[in-house]
């Protein structure tokens, strides 16, 4: 069992590597950089290459995460209920108030300091320090989240109450109705502006150097100040971002289109 698990292993480095578009065979660091991002102990291209992994897992652990909280609060804001109305409404109001720094900064540091005092409260007396990637993950999930409802709630407002109504003639129960009629309507009013927020989400992690996780920024940042080329790895840093954002203007003009297939066929 145990070699099997090396042999997967040894397999799935040698893919990471092989496919790695920065420091891979065919990477860009490879077969276009200089020697300050050359790949290996001499440049700073591994470091950078790994900045750019940490970016693009944090926005993709951040967005399913930020697009149920979204969900859920457009739900609640367009509820019957008035206690679930005001709920939402003081959560979006508060979070798309607040800078996305000092956001950061609370979850990090006070966070911390609440289950600190959680646990003190119970006899135990170590220290609790919280991992910069969750960190990170639920602030810009709450951030991301406030945002997305109101783009959510708007797509909800535009769907017509007789979808609804036609659900229920047909028999379907509301949870059968939001899957199959409103949810995909949904997805097609609400894209363009849910990939808005996915380009905000992009730079926002840019935030998270100052906790210490090592992203673009701040590996970028790292290597500025090492090398006193400060010019050259922040135009790096561009780069790469710009290139993050052209893939998922692809990405997103893809899912546009697919969304759209059944009126391409009319």
């Amino acid at each position: 069992m145990s070699g099997l698990l090396s042999a997967i292993g040894a397999l799935w480095a040698w893919v990471q590597y092989t496919f790695d578009p920065l420091c891979g065979p065919a990477g860009l660091f490879t077969l276009f950089g200089s020697s300050l991002v050359s790949c290996g102990p001499e440049g700073w291209g591994d470091e950078i290459a790994f900045g750019v992994k940490v970016t693009v897992t944090l926005s993709l652990a951040t967005l399913p995460v930020g697009l149920l909280m979204g969900f859920l609060i457009a739900l609640s804001m367009q509820s019957q209920d008035k206690v679930l109305r005001l709920a939402g409404g003081i959560y979006t109001t508060i979070f798309r108030g607040l800078p996305e720094l000092l956001t950061l900064f609370i979850v990090y540091y006070g966070l911390q300091m609440a289950i600190q005092a959680f646990l003190n409260a119970f006899g135990y007396d170590g220290r609790i320090e919280i991992n910069a990637f969750v960190s990170g993950m639920i602030a810009l999930s709450v951030v991301f989240s406030s945002y997305c409802s109101e783009v959510l709630l708007s797509a909800f407002r535009a769907i017509p109450q007789g979808q609804y109504e036609a659900g229920d003639a047909l028999g379907l129960r509301r949870g059968r109705t939001m899957r199959l009629v409103i949810l995909p309507q949904l997805i097609r009013i609400a894209l363009p502006g849910l990939g808005n927020l996915w380009m905000n989400l992009l730079k926002d992690t840019a935030l998270v150097s100052v906790i210490g996780l090592t992203d673009i920024l701040r590996q970028t940042g790292v290597a500025a100040k090492v090398s006193k080329e400060a010019f050259f790895f922040y135009v790096l840093a561009c780069g790469l971002y710009l290139g993050l954002a052209v893939l998922s203007s692809g990405g997103l003009s893809l899912i546009d289109r697919w969304s759209h297939r059944a009126e391409a066929r009319r």
